[in-house]
């Protein structure tokens, strides 16, 4: 039974949306609920000392905990240690490390002494890397010097050939300019570089001191995050994010999660570098909730772990990753009961979402639709009808204005497909040193054209039909992928599924369904069109059906679709005669 707080909440959403015309698809969630006016460091502050018995954080795989005043603590000797260093307020740091006990208390140190955190995804290359610190001049580098099978002391003697040798207060490289300071999160040390111990162990009781009383001289409106898109195509676009953004976003994402009814246990299957970690984590803030973090390296296998040893109440995760976990709990049948899960990054497919409740025994499955560039837009509400879980990505977030336009940025009727359109609080200002995507992504009016097919409801619900680019344009009839594969994981035998358009002579485009089956077997094209006959209009019917063992993805879940035509058409083209 839902606590009288959230009835309320429930209530209010649903009528407080304010909408331009009654058929009008543009909505704006008018609230009483003030923004807020404080930082990420004194959000943290504040928890520290209302929840100062509670683990804030518990790395398994480290064997590492640490409660909220002592996260505080291990944070504000390392922002003291950084300053000690040579950096300086607006200063930015890039830390590109799974996730492990030491990204997090880097991120929080920069986030209290005024020093923009650069998540870099710990999968990079040399190239990619050189490219992120010089699009924004990026001034220090935190990162392990080896985790799993991936060697970033290796990319950095590439990228900083004399590393071995050069003066760690001042790195001189002429391809990477900006690059002042690099510290390893390692026992190894390196001429170059400053160890995490060696920032750590810096400074004196004083100066450490010094970081609360610094806390007033961070400006809530300054950048204290900037994450890169996917870049699942073409180089990645730098997205600021300031502490007045990220604290009210999550402020209202971490209501509808209702937080606050009681301490909530994180199983934390994200990557720390993606949107959807920052925001879901600082909602923790906000009501004293535990992060556990289940493996450095995303493991079904040790989440399925964690949350039976740590009882964990909330599960995190991309849809890619609830049918790993799905997959692992129907082999291991671990007696486990979370009251929420809640997915985001990518769609989640209705039977997904019900695989989730009957196999994984989750109580509610909540679904959170935002980019990297909105943070969350659309969110569930406490209490919500099967019909709102299995069929929308949530209801319009406080202080978050949408509308739904066609191709010539007219407004569409409630129930129609069009690109979406957002303003508010969280939005972003702009992408960094990108005047040309600026102008491509903003109306002179301030909308950001998100670029995803999208369906807005009167009722201040939603749903992602699919990117654009993403859309198959088949004989002239416009296809929507995504509605073909929430038929088709209707299917037994089906375990995931991602349709593309494959390039066709005649036709424009044709249906291709790549198909991962539950248990290893091929299926057919043939199968695959009985079972979409008389159930889906005959032009959607795949005509093509490739049978996968797994899909191209970047390390955040999110399936890279055009890798996926790139490899049918490889196999297309070897198998001509």
């Amino acid at each position: 039974m839902l606590a009288p707080s959230s009835i309320r909440l429930l209530e209010s959403c649903k009528n407080i949306c304010y909408r331009w015309r009654s058929t009008v698809a543009h909505l704006k969630y008018k609230t009483d609920l003030p923004l807020q006016s404080k930082t990420i460091g004194q959000l943290l502050e504040e928890c520290a000392e209302k929840f100062s018995d509670r683990a804030a954080i518990i790395a398994r795989e480290q064997r590492r905990q640490l409660t909220f005043p002592e996260l505080l603590d291990e944070a504000d000797r390392f922002a003291a240690g950084l300053r000690a260093i040579g950096l300086n307020y607006g200063d930015k740091v890039g830390i590109w490390a799974p996730n492990l006990i030491e990204w997090l208390i880097a991120n929080v140190a920069c986030t209290r002494t005024g020093l923009p955190v650069v998540a870099l995804n710990p999968a990079l290359q040399s190239r990619e890397v050189e490219y992120c610190i010089n699009k924004i001049n990026v001034k220090c580098i935190i990162c392990p010097a080896e985790s799993k099978h991936y060697s970033f002391k290796s990319v950095l003697n590439q990228l900083l050939p004399d590393l071995e040798h050069a003066d760690k207060w001042k790195l001189e490289c002429s391809s990477l300019p900006s690059l002042e300071k690099v510290i390893l999160i390692s026992e190894d040390s390196l001429r170059g570089a400053f160890t995490y111990n060696d920032v750590m162990n810096m400074p004196d009781a004083q100066s450490v001191k010094s970081i609360r009383d610094y806390q007033k001289k961070v400006d809530i409106h300054s950048v204290m995050n900037i994450q890169f898109t996917s870049g699942t195509t073409g180089f990645p676009k730098a997205i600021p994010r300031t502490h007045f953004q990220t604290v009210n976003n999550s402020y209202f994402v971490g209501k509808r999660m209702m937080l606050n009814e009681k301490h909530h246990i994180f199983c934390w299957q994200v990557p720390n570098f993606h949107a959807f970690g920052l925001i879901v984590g600082t909602a923790g803030w906000h009501n004293g909730s535990t992060i556990v973090y289940p493996s450095i390296h995303y493991s079904p296998e040790k989440s399925l772990e964690s949350i039976n040893k740590e009882r964990c109440t909330t599960l995190l995760g991309t849809p890619t990753m609830y049918v790993d976990l799905i997959r692992e709990q129907s082999t291991r049948n671990e007696d486990i009961s979370p009251d929420f899960a809640l997915t985001g990054g990518a769609i989640a497919s209705p039977q997904l979402v019900k695989d989730m409740q009957s196999v994984l025994n989750v109580k509610t499955v909540q679904s959170l639709y935002g980019l990297t560039e909105s943070l969350a837009a659309f969110f569930s509400l406490p209490g919500e009808s099967p019909s709102e879980v299995y069929t929308t990505v949530g209801h319009i977030v406080e202080h978050t204005e949408a509308k739904v336009v066609d191709s010539n940025k007219k407004t569409v009727d409630f129930g129609v497909p069009g690109e979406l359109c957002l303003k508010g609080a969280a939005i972003l200002d702009g992408y960094l040193g990108d005047d040309k995507k600026n102008e491509e992504s903003f109306d002179e009016e301030g909308w950001f054209y998100t670029g995803d097919q999208f369906v807005m409801f009167e009722n201040g619900y939603g749903n992602i039909v699919g990117r654009i680019k993403d859309m198959i344009i088949r004989g002239g009839e416009n296809i929507y992928p995504k509605e073909i594969e929430d038929f088709l994981r209707s299917h037994p035998n089906i375990l995931e599924v991602h349709v593309v358009g494959i390039p066709h002579k005649r036709l424009g485009e044709e249906v291709c369904a790549c198909i991962e089956t539950k248990d290893g077997s091929t299926i057919s094209t043939e199968e695959v069109k009985i079972f979409c006959d008389k159930k889906l209009a005959y032009f959607k019917i795949p005509t093509m059906v490739r049978t996968m063992k797994d899909f191209p993805k970047t390390t955040s879940g999110k399936i890279q679709k055009y890798k996926l035509v790139e490899q049918v058409v490889r196999e297309m083209n070897n198998n001509i005669v």
